[in-house]
């Protein structure tokens, strides 16, 4: 049995598959929130207590950079070395990768039910393909074709990059963030801490549109992200600070999904990750999103014929985990 998990800032996802497994259908699975636990071994003793399954290998996706084995997670006090996780757990292997190279390696496998089209576009079934996902933090990969329909994946630090916008109001929001905390990256405006932010900008332009009861939830959240979200995605009565922060942050996101593009030439499609495209899905079909990513001047041709899609399965990158797994052993999925 092959252990993969998806270790990222907010939560732990774990899955046990069986070795020559064709369907990526687990046999055991579940979810721990990380910051209940003092380490990766401390769920992993937890997600297999409650399973009979013996585990030989361990792929494991990490959201931080991986090397010669070790991984420092960004957004979670965690150090990972893959020699004293083998000891530690009694595992043959295990093997630690970047949880956006896990993400790029799934995206060939995705079917329609998987994928919400923002822009068909016009593919190149040769081109390059990003992926851009916000979640706790903001990963970007990408892939370039092999041979016979495989890929060659690639993760990156891109999320730690200076971040650009494309729009006036935009600018402005980086401008007073520059003012407060010096540089700028792509991840303090996209990944989830940057609705936090824009949050806070607009409440100071716009506080007569933030609801009584949101402000005080926000102000007592540890984490307000998620009532923000919550706030601008209510059917009856949203919050309209709250829902002109996500039209903010749509737009901004669409900034760097076109940079990124550009940055790969992603003619075979862009791939929005993570867990907020798929919660905010609304706003990014108004037209902010792909406005901000297509205005590129004289490239701009080439943004509008680019393929979008927002990853509606959850569990990407423990499935790319175990399908990475599988073709370092040249076992056919």
């Amino acid at each position: 049995m092959i252990l993969a998990a998806d270790i990222g800032g907010t939560k732990t996802r774990l899955a046990v598959f069986a070795e020559a497994d064709s369907s990526l259908k687990p046999v055991q699975e579940g979810v721990f929130p990380s910051a209940n636990y003092q380490d990766i071994a401390d769920v992993i003793r937890a997600f297999l207590s409650s399973g009979p399954e013996k585990v030989s290998h361990a792929v494991l996706a990490v959201a931080g950079p991986v090397t010669k084995g070790q991984a420092k997670l960004t957004n979670l006090p965690w150090s990972l070395t893959e020699e004293r996780l083998k000891q530690e757990m009694g595992f043959q292997s295990v093997s630690l990768i970047n949880d956006m190279l896990a993400m790029a390696v799934i995206v060939p496998h995705l079917q329609g039910k998987d994928l919400y089209p923002l822009q068909t576009g016009h593919p190149d079934p040769l081109g390059n393909r990003a992926v851009v996902a916000p979640g706790t933090g903001l990963g970007e990969a990408f892939m370039t074709p092999a041979c016979q329909d495989r890929w060659y994946a690639f993760a990156t630090e891109g999320g730690h990059g200076d971040y650009a916008s494309s729009t006036e109001e935009g600018r402005a929001f980086t401008v007073s963030l520059y003012e407060k905390e010096q540089r700028v990256s792509a991840e303090k405006v996209c990944g989830g801490q940057g609705i936090y932010r824009i949050y806070q900008y607009l409440q100071g332009q716009f506080p007569h549109e933030e609801s009584p009861c949101l402000r005080d939830a926000v102000a007592a959240a540890a984490d307000p992200v998620p009532i923000i979200v919550d706030g601008g995605m209510r059917s009856s009565s949203p919050c309209p600070l709250c829902v002109r922060t996500l039209r903010l942050y749509a737009t901004l996101l669409g900034s760097e999904a076109g940079n990124m593009a550009l940055k790969v030439m992603a003619m075979g499609g862009v791939y929005l990750g993570g867990g907020i495209p798929p919660r905010i899905l609304p706003f990014l079909r108004e037209g902010g999103f792909l406005q901000s990513f297509r205005v590129r001047g004289r490239m701009s041709f080439l943004l509008e014929a680019a393929p979008v899609h927002v990853i509606l399965e959850t569990r990407a990158p423990l499935l790319g985990a175990f399908c990475w797994w599988k073709e370092r052993r040249g076992i056919n999925s």
